[in-house]
């Protein structure tokens, strides 16, 4: 018989045995006709029930037709105990979701080879330089003078791609009006040819759209885009549109999955690098150094090219007057900096350093969160099987072996786990796309590709059978090794429940661990959320402009009076950019002619009554006045008066750049402040006038700030949402002036949330498998003292007959439980001390040795043993004392 045949034949189990007795029928019929007895007959054919055995192990194939009866009475046994089973498949579920969920997120970020040829090939150029902490800090940032160095330097041995930082900015395919966000990016124009993408439509980008700057702006959209936008238009061809005041032409589509370079960003518009302004500033940096090697060539032998060709830049930069005054020991920092070639078959970005740490600690507290449910689901599996020791024993009686045992045991772990594992497969698809809904702000969220192509699937699978061994195998053997004299006699084995509460103490240092990071992750959450920023954020709107080219401050403070007319409006003022913009401007200075400065200080070009909208105090000296203008007067705040006058009145002194430029004279301190970042310490400020001055006295809008053709308008509305006049104020604008347009529009107080998404993500995270990680460790606490009431139920029933106390059986019932939750929660907290360090980087204002870090998590493992043992401990005092000596 083919094996085919036998394995079809498992599956028809009825039906093969009609068969087999059919023929069994038809030889003692053949016999009879040829002149037999019908009782020698049967005789001598032998027993029927070994026959149809044999016949029937020839017809299937055995272990597969065990293996299918086992999973037909497991299912059995399933629905036999259904809110049991309920809860471990949803506890199971969600563990094996969520860690689904963490590996989706970790895999799209930072494992998930770029769309290209041969990604193992490619690297990102990065540096470091001696922070003012005294530690490394890592930058990728390049100018383009710097980047053709590097190119010129390793020619024949590595192509060097330029790629800028993925951007959101406003384009119009019809009028200003029409105005709309897309995320670009500005590109070599070979990187396509490099990295082996071929167009979907139309032709890519070359290297001739990249060899001259101010050439023809031409534009080339993602497959993604031009699905979303265009509905995959064929005729967009040839189309095109005004961004960042010229005008481009669509030529192209690139191939379908590759939307640029920065995983958590999707590049919607790539430009070439040539239509970039700045690009002989060697000051300006604004772009990535890709390295994409040749065949057979080492990397090392490229970075030590690199290395060379980079220090020698930098020590003819220092040179440049632009860094004439500034200390020698930032002038050493820069020419000292090491240059590192990391791998990056993944890409580079901003959101995979943000992001990296906190999904590592993430990954960590799923994986814990699953052991805690895989050793609650070994101990319900180990009651389970106490519970039915006399039918494994009545088993070996009739002839089971081990290994029919084991298997009949992990069939069922099996069924329950690919139960899990759909419920955590329909967790893992929802979580994964919330969780990175919850990273970035509203206006410019992370986008990343989570298929659930066959590297989740696989990943599911494997965590799936896993999770089967880690809490099946263990019960699976114990079952195995059962002794039918003693299993049919009664009684407990002290093996089991000492096993049992060895896996109580490890759920229990489980769960203190993850509670006690949670708290951490919590308390850094309240502190930043609760962090005074210096300033009211309240009512407060932030309109971002950009007018068609740099335009005079009267036009831009026409533009403010305009919007004060508005209705709702109560006041608005000009900046260059907002506060918690991670946007900053930070020279050194000299203090009354005097030494540079070790320091930075931050700048911020401000109008006049910006203070008084941001209602930021004036502690001392006046407001700028409308004849203000930069660079003659400044307004400092208590940090830079601090800092650099110790105490002494700093109105009417002056402080200029450290080249001995620009002079201000201090004509007022404001009130501290937080400016670019929340994380950060108050730092000094200078606030400078909004109007310029140029060098023939005329009054000029011209920012000082990395774009000088854009500007934020802050207006203080009456209502109570301000997004509510977003739209009237973005129509008023060009209303007031046409050639103004708003590229974006923001409430301050979206920024300061913005500052705290890492917290936030993690806070909740945490707090979510806290409580799973709480629960589960409860579960598994009630399973196993409910299985020693039930083990011990003679034991109790005879202390009571002989006149114990209720307080005594509980004490006795739950002593040793109880020991192994104090015993595991003392190695939890071990581990969360030795675990910060790993983490430290992630907090803020919160240590490890807080009396409400330690103390939260203590309360609450004691509150779930407490409510965990209750049921247990009433039901063995209720014990009555007849009834179990008599079921005995």
């Amino acid at each position: 018989m083919s094996r085919w045949s036998r394995i079809t034949n498992v599956f028809r189990g009825d039906h093969v045995s009609r068969e087999i007795d059919e023929e069994l029928s038809a030889h003692i019929e053949e016999s009879v006709e040829h002149g037999r007895n019908p009782t020698e007959a049967r005789r001598a054919f032998g027993s029927p029930l070994r026959q149809r055995e044999a016949s029937h192990d020839i017809k299937v194939l055995a272990w597969l037709d065990s293996l299918r009866a086992d999973a037909v009475f497991g299912w059995r046994q399933i629905k036999k105990r259904k809110i049991t089973s309920a809860a471990a498949i949803l506890s199971l579920g969600l563990s094996i979701g969520a860690c689904t969920a963490a590996f989706r997120l970790i895999d799209a970020l930072l494992l998930r080879p770029l769309p290209m040829a041969n990604p193992e090939r490619l690297y990102a150029l990065f540096y470091q330089e001696l922070g003012a902490d005294g530690k490394f800090q890592t930058y990728d940032n390049y100018s383009y003078p710097m980047f053709r160095q590097l190119r010129a330097s390793v020619t024949g041995q590595a192509d060097l791609l330029a790629v800028s930082y993925v951007t959101k900015i406003g384009l119009a395919y019809g009028s200003d009006e029409e105005m709309e966000r897309a995320h670009w990016q500005h590109v070599s124009g070979r990187m396509f040819d490099t990295f082996g993408i071929r167009p979907a439509l139309g032709r890519l980008l070359t290297e001739n759209d990249d060899l001259a700057p101010g050439a023809r702006p031409v534009a080339v959209l993602s497959y993604d885009y031009w699905t979303s936008r265009f509905g995959r238009d064929p005729k967009i061809i040839g189309r095109t549109f005004h961004m960042d005041n010229a005008l481009y032409t669509i030529v192209g589509v690139a191939g379908e999955g590759f939307a640029g370079t920065e995983p958590g960003s999707m590049v919607d518009v790539f430009v070439p690098t040539m239509v970039r302004d700045a690009l002989s500033v060697a000051n300006a940096i604004w772009l990535r150094t890709l390295v994409k090697l040749k065949p057979g060539v080492d990397a090392e032998t490229v970075h030590e090219e690199l290395h060379a060709s980079y220090r020698a830049f930098q020590r003819e930069r220092v040179k440049e007057p632009g860094f004439r005054g500034v200390p020698q020991q930032f002038l050493d920092n820069i020419v000292n900096q090491r240059v590192l070639l990391e791998p990056a078959a993944s890409g580079v970005s901003g959101t995979q350093r943000d992001y990296r740490r906190p999904l590592a600690a993430l990954a960590v507290l799923v994986a814990l969160v699953l052991l805690i449910a895989c050793a609650n689901m070994a101990n319900l599996m180990a009651a389970q099987a106490a519970a039915r020791a006399r039918e494994m024993a009545l088993r070996v009686s009739i002839g089971a072996g081990r290994r029919r045992l084991v298997q009949l045991v992990l069939v069922e772990s099996g069924i329950l786990a690919l139960f899990a594992g759909a419920v955590g497969g329909l967790f893992a698809i929802w979580s994964a796309p919330f969780v990175v809904s919850r990273i970035n702000p509203p206006d410019n969220p992370v986008r990343l590709f989570l298929p659930a192509d066959w590297r989740v699937l696989g990943f599911g699978l494997a965590l799936t059978l896993g999770v089967t061994i880690l809490f099946g195998l263990a019960p699976a053997l114990r079952a195995s090794r059962v002794q039918p004299a003693g299993a049919l006699k009664g009684g407990a084995s002290r093996a089991k429940r000492r096993l049992m509460h060895v896996l109580i103490a490890t759920q229990a240092a489980f769960c203190f661990l993850v509670l006690f990071v949670a708290g951490l992750f919590i308390g850094t959450f309240d502190r930043l959320s609760h962090h005074a920023t210096g300033f009211s954020a309240e009512r407060l709107l932030i309109l971002d402009a950009a007018p068609r080219r740099t335009e005079s401050a009267v036009f831009w403070e026409q533009v403010a009076e305009h919007l004060r007319s508005v209705p709702g409006v109560e006041n608005v003022a000009l900046a260059a950019w907002p506060l918690l913009n991670q946007t900053w401007w930070s020279p050194f200075i000299s203090i009354d002619g005097g030494p540079p400065s070790h320091d930075q200080v931050y700048f911020l070009n401000v109008s006049p009554g910006w203070l008084a909208t941001m209602k930021i105090p004036l502690i001392a000296g006046r407001d700028f006045r409308s004849s203000d203008a930069y660079p003659n007067v400044a307004i400092v705040n208590q940090a830079f008066a601090k800092q650099y006058f110790s105490g002494r009145n700093p109105l009417g002194n002056s402080f200029a750049f450290a080249d001995g430029q620009n002079r201000f004279e201090i004509v007022g301190v404001s009130g501290d402040a937080l400016y670019p970042d929340i994380h950060k310490p108050i730092a000094p400020v200078a606030y400078v006038p909004f109007q310029s001055i140029d060098t023939n006295g005329d009054a000029k809008g011209e920012l000082k700030s990395p774009d000088h053709n854009a500007g934020t308008f802050i207006v203080r509305t009456s209502s109570a949402n301000p997004l509510a006049l977003a739209s009237t104020l973005r129509q008023e604008v060009p209303r007031a002036r046409p050639e103004f347009r708003v590229s974006n529009i923001r409430t301050q107080q979206e920024l300061i949330d913005g500052q705290t998404i890492r917290e936030r993500l993690l806070a909740m995270l945490a707090l979510f498998f806290a409580v799973v990680a709480l629960l589960l460790a409860g579960i598994g606490l009630y399973g196993v003292l409910d299985y020693t009431v039930l083990q011990r139920r003679r034991e109790i029933g005879i202390r009571l007959a002989i006149g114990a106390r209720s307080f005594e059986i509980a004490r006795r019932v739950s002593l040793d439980v109880f020991a192994m939750v104090l015993l595991g929660a003392g190695a939890g907290l071990g581990l969360g001390m030795a675990s910060v360090r790993y983490i430290e980087s992630l907090l803020y204002q919160v240590k490890a040795t807080d009396a409400e870090a330690l103390a939260l998590p203590s309360l609450a493992i004691l509150a779930a043993a407490l409510l965990a043992a209750l049921p247990p401990v009433i039901r063995a005092v209720r014990i009555d004392p007849v009834e179990a000596l008599r079921a005995e």
